[in-house]
Parts: structure tokens; sequence; C-alpha cells
């Protein structure tokens, strides 16, 4: 099997790379080797490559500043799905792509099932629903939510350097979800698309956790893991006293069912796969 990585200088990119199957044939393709919002672009490499699997990690991520520009999320998240999934449909190839918690509006008390109704609240929500739906039938949609790794930009490496820098972290305690280890999730992936399975699915990590939680654990784990030497109070807050230009959701933890079926098994604890990462990263720096 032939497979094509697009978005591959992402956090999420370079764990497919790592994490793909022995015999696959890999092509991966960072930002500024293939514009996926280009068209002609697009179909060239395709057509040139042939994959029989195309996996989508690329995409438009700065919420915040996708209120002010949507056309270049919608481009990203939205137009180049649909290129992508043309080309794939083209040359009879599958498409692969990640989605996110952000299409739903955080207003259930029970985890969202993929069938859920969806009522993004931001410009992100809504171009990453539109890239969804022009992904087509035959494609592999995987929602997901508070992705990280050992490497890139995170919330995890965030709150690392916060915590060496500042005399106090302050943290969001009122938006709920689950932490996601890239690792994880691109080992998933190439499961499920080896299963020939398609339509939406969910995955993140087991467990739930708001924005405070996950702060306290990584300084918990890190000072344990002699990656910190100092302790720095994480004070929770409001959303309300952290607003910025997008509405995020208050409670986005994804119900995962149907893909632990698929995979045979649930997923870690999101704390376990946190100690894996920051174990990585004394390790390997």
């Amino acid at each position: 099997m032939k497979a094509l990585i697009v978005g591959a200088g992402g956090q999420l990119g370079r764990c497919l790379a790592v994490t793909a199957p022995e015999g696959v044939g890999l092509v991966a393709l960072e930002r500024t080797t293939l514009d996926i919002t280009d068209a002609a672009s697009v179909y060239a490499v395709v057509a040139t490559e042939t994959p029989d699997l195309i996996l989508n990690a690329a995409g438009y991520t700065a919420v915040d500043k996708a209120e002010s520009d949507e056309a270049s999320a919608y481009a990203a998240n939205a137009t180049a799905v649909g290129l992508l999934a043309d080309a794939a449909e083209k040359h009879g190839a599958k498409l692969v792509h990640v989605s996110t918690d952000f299409v739903f509006d955080g207003q259930a008390g029970t985890p969202y099932a993929p069938t859920a109704a969806t009522n993004p609240l931001s410009a992100y929500g809504r171009t990453k629903l539109a890239g969804e739906r022009l992904a087509g039938s035959g494609a592999l949609i995987v929602r997901t939510a508070w992705v990280y790794a050992p490497t890139g930009g995170n919330f995890v490496r965030t709150m690392l350097r916060l915590m060496r820098e500042r005399p106090e972290v302050r943290v969001v305690a009122d938006q709920i979800g689950t932490p996601t280890y890239a690792p994880g999730l691109a080992a998933a992936l190439w499961a499920m698309a080896g299963q020939g399975v398609t339509g939406i699915h969910h995955y993140t990590d087991a467990g739930v956790a708001s924005w405070y939680d996950f702060a306290v654990a990584i300084q918990e784990e890190a000072l344990a893991a002699g990656l910190l030497s100092t302790q720095a109070p994480v004070i929770p807050i409001a959303t309300s006293d952290f607003a910025g230009p997008a509405t995020r959701p208050g409670y986005s933890v994804l119900d995962k069912t149907s893909t632990f079926a698929v995979l045979g098994h649930p997923t870690p604890h999101w704390r376990a796969n946190l100690r894996t990462m920051i174990a990585e990263i004394v390790t390997h720096g």
C-alpha cells in the first residue's frame, strides 16, 4: 500500500509518519511542498504519486484568528478537503480526514456521539464542519480534541514553558474535554484505515478533564520526572476571564464507543499518555 500524508510537518503529520505500518510506501508532504488549497497542485501530486490512501493532517488551526480571517480558514479546512476528496476519487484512493470537537456547541451534559447534532460556535468550527461534508461519504472522518505531542506547538509544551517562566499560571477551569496524545491518534488512524472503516468516528484518550485539571497534571508529572524543578501555583479561572475572539464549547467530551469497537480496545487514560509524553521529553529533549 502507498500512502500520502499531507500536513506532514505538523505534530500529527509527524506522528503519522513515525507510526506508519510496516510495508507502507510513504510520501509525506509539508505545507511548503504542497499547498492543499491550490487545486492544480493537489491534482498533480495525487496523479503523480497515485496513493492508495490520503491522510489529511493539514488545516487552519488558529481558532481565534479564524474569526477575522474565515475565508483563509475555509480554504484550508473545507475547500482543500473537497479537492483532496475529488482527487482521491479520481485515482481510486481513500481519504482519511481529521476533524474536531469544535463542531459541537458544548451544551450537552453527556459525551457527544458521532451522530449527535452539530452546532459550531466559531469560524474554526464552521469551517471544519464544512470540511467534513466535503470529504464525502467514502471518507474516514475522525473527530478529535486537545491534541498534543512531544514536539510542535501544543498546550503541554506551552504549560511547561510558562511554569518555568512565571510565578503563577492561570488556566481556564470551565471548559471540559479530553486530551489526546498524537502518537495514539496516529496509530488509530492507520488501524481504522487499514480495516476500510468509513464515516464519522471519534477518537481521544479516555477520561475527562478541564484545561485546569490538565495543567495541574502536567506540572505534577513534570515535577515527578525532574522536568520541572520548582512548582508554580496553577490558578483556575473562568472562560470569561480569558475571553478571546472565538467562542469555545464548554463541554466537548466525545463518545468513542464506535471507535473502541473498531479498534478492539479502549484508548489509554489521558493521564497515562501524559506521563508517557513527559518521559519522552526527558529522554529525547
